[in-house]
C-alpha cells in the first residue's frame, strides 16, 4: 500500500474526495478542513493500493491538483487493515508489475543528473576496473560493476524516450557523456600513475588475459546480455525491486570496458581501445533499447487495464 497526502485548496476538496472514492483500490479517507497553512486549504489523506496509485495520481494531476496544492506520496510499511487488504485485493493486477510513472521520472531525474558525486563513483569504478583488467582479476571486475552508477542516466533515457521529456533525456546523456569523458581521462592519468610505480606494465594489458580478454573483443553475446540487462534493470526500478539492480549491474562491461580504453589509451594500443569503446557503446545501445521497450510494453499493459477498469 502507498499512502497518499494531499494539500487541496478548499473549493476543489470535494471534487478530489470524489476522484479519490470513485478509485478502486483506496481505503482510510481523512479530510481535515483548514489544516494547511502554505499553501493554504485543507488537508486530505488516503491509503491506495501501488496498482491503483498511477491511475489516482494522474487524475490527480489532471485536476491541477499539482499546482495548486501538494501532492505527496510515500511506502507504507506494514498496514493492519481488512479495508487495506479489501483494497489491495479489489485493485486490478499486482502490486509488484505496478508502474508509478511520476515516481519514477523523479527518481531517474535524480540519478541523471551530472553532479561531483555522480563523476566521483564513476570513476572510482572505473579505476576499480583498471586494476581488473591488468591484473586479470574477475573479482575487482565485479566489483567494480557493482559500483558503477551509469544505470541511472540510461534509465533516464529511456524514461525521456517514452514519456516524452526532451530535458531529461539532454540532461541523462549529458550525465553518460560527460561522466564516462572524464572517468577515461582520469584513468588514463592514474594507469600512467600505476606504471611510474612499477605496479602496472604494458606487458600485463599485452598478456594472456582468460578472465578479461572479452572486455575489448564484442561480440553478439554482448549485444545479447545488453539487452537483457536493459530489460531486467528496468523491471527493478519500476517495480521497487531495487535489489536486482546490482545483479544487473555486474552483468554489463560498461565501466570495465571503459577502464580497458583508458589503460590502453594510455600505452597507445589504438586496437585494444577501439575494440574496448566498441563494447562500451554496444553495451550502452542495446541497454537503452530494451528498456525504453520494456517501459512501452509495460505503459500499453497498464494503460489497457486502467481502460478496463474504469469501463467496469
Amino acid at each position: 500500500m502507498l499512502h497518499l497526502r494531499l494539500i487541496v485548496p478548499a473549493d476543489r476538496t470535494d471534487e478530489v474526495v470524489g476522484t479519490i472514492e470513485r478509485t478502486v483500490g483506496t481505503a482510510h479517507l481523512v479530510v481535515v478542513p483548514g489544516a494547511a497553512r502554505d499553501p493554504v486549504g485543507d488537508l486530505v489523506l488516503c491509503d491506495v493500493a501501488r496498482e491503483a496509485g498511477d491511475g489516482l495520481i494522474s487524475d490527480l494531476c489532471a485536476l491541477g491538483i499539482d499546482k495548486s496544492g501538494s501532492i505527496a506520496l510515500e511506502d507504507i510499511g506494514l498496514s493492519l487493515s481488512e479495508r487495506a487488504e479489501k483494497a489491495e485485493a479489489d485493485a486490478p493486477g499486482e502490486g509488484a508489475d505496478a508502474v508509478l510513472w511520476e515516481q519514477l521520472q523523479d527518481a531517474t531525474h535524480e540519478e541523471s543528473t551530472l553532479s561531483v558525486t555522480y563523476v566521483a563513483f564513476l570513476t572510482l569504478a572505473t579505476m576499480i576496473a583498471a586494476c581488473g583488467v591488468v591484473l586479470d582479476n574477475a573479482i575487482l571486475i565485479v566489483g567494480a560493476m557493482a559500483v558503477g552508477p551509469e544505470f541511472g542516466p540510461l534509465a533516464g533515457i529511456c524514461t525521456a524516450l517514452v514519456q516524452r521529456r526532451p530535458r531529461l533525456a539532454v540532461r541523462s546523456l549529458v550525465a553518460l557523456l560527460v561522466g564516462f569523458a572524464a572517468a577515461m581521462a582520469l584513468t588514463v592519468l592514474f594507469s600512467l600513475a600505476m606504471d611510474a610505480l612499477g605496479l602496472f606494465s604494458e606487458s600485463m594489458l599485452h598478456g594472456d588475459r582468460p578472465n578479461t580478454g572479452f572486455i575489448y573483443a564484442p561480440d553478439r553475446f554482448s549485444f545479447v546480455v545488453g539487452l537483457l540487462a536493459g530489460a531486467a534493470g528496468t523491471l527493478s526500478l519500476t517495480s521497487a525491486k531495487s535489489g536486482a539492480l546490482v545483479g544487473v549491474a555486474i552483468s554489463v562491461t560498461t565501466v570495465p570496458a571503459a577502464a580497458n580504453a583508458a589503460v590502453a589509451l594510455g600505452y597507445g594500443d589504438l586496437a585494444q581501445t577501439k575494440g574496448s569503446v566498441e563494447q562500451l557503446l554496444l553495451n550502452l545501445l542495446a541497454i537503452v533499447l530494451a528498456g525504453t521497450l520494456t517501459l512501452l510494453a509495460q505503459k500499453f499493459f497498464w494503460a489497457r487495464r486502467r481502460r478496463r477498469t474504469r469501463q467496469a
